[in-house]
């Protein structure tokens, strides 16, 4: 079973990329969603994040969210310490739903900072999802209800867009130039006879 990794830029469309897989009959583990699961779950995230932050982002063992945004708001150092925190705990989650889904040719870890967190180094094929700057800035402030400035400033604190294609085995462009379901299709189907060569006898 090939393990595959799909990442973007914000705005890039990368959650409708992965509606798309999950069609097409691919297990998708959100990283993000489970980071924050595992944040309100894990005691000893709970124990490591007040040993770091103090009493105020832990209140009668619940992470107060307010709290813990405002201090790793335009910190850089505190944010990277609690991605560094809750990582560890989201590669073992994985390996267990992994493990999990053996019957399938291929399984994919969506997550933001694929790269960034080196993640992607542990997984068998790296995906992003581009899209042009000005298009995915519209995209948020259409979605979030949010600035342009507010945009930019997300934009500015992720890897960039030559980076993340750099680092990828395969790009999916989300341009509205070309169909996205056509290029999910191409590369579903290159996915498996990739998991074919390497001798994997499973099934979708």
């Amino acid at each position: 079973m090939l393990k595959v990794g799909i990442t973007g830029g914000i705005g890039s469309g990368k959650t409708m990329v992965c509606r798309i897989f999950e069609v097409l009959g691919i297990p998708i583990y959100y990283a993000d969603f489970h980071a924050k699961r595992l944040m309100e779950t894990d005691p000893g995230i709970k124990q490591e994040l007040t040993k770091l932050f103090g009493p105020s982002v832990v209140i009668k063992g619940k992470i107060n969210k307010e709290n813990l945004a405002r201090i790793i708001f335009n910190n850089s150092d505190a944010l990277r310490s609690v991605n560094s925190l809750v990582h560890p705990s989201v590669r073992k989650d994985f390996i267990g739903w992994a493990n999990k889904m053996s019957e399938h040719f291929y399984i994919i870890e969506e997550a933001a900072i694929l790269f960034e967190s080196g993640a992607y180094k542990l997984l068998d094929f790296n995906i992003t999802v581009s899209a042009p700057e000005e298009m995915r800035i519209k995209r948020v402030m259409a979605r979030d209800h949010t600035t342009r400035e507010e945009v930019l400033s997300r934009i500015s604190k992720q890897m960039t867009e030559q980076e993340r294609i750099s680092l990828a085995d395969a790009v999916i462009l989300n341009d509205e130039s070309e169909l996205l379901i056509p290029q999910v299709i191409a590369l579903h189907n290159k996915l498996i006879d990739l998991a074919g060569n390497q001798g994997i006898k499973t099934k979708l």
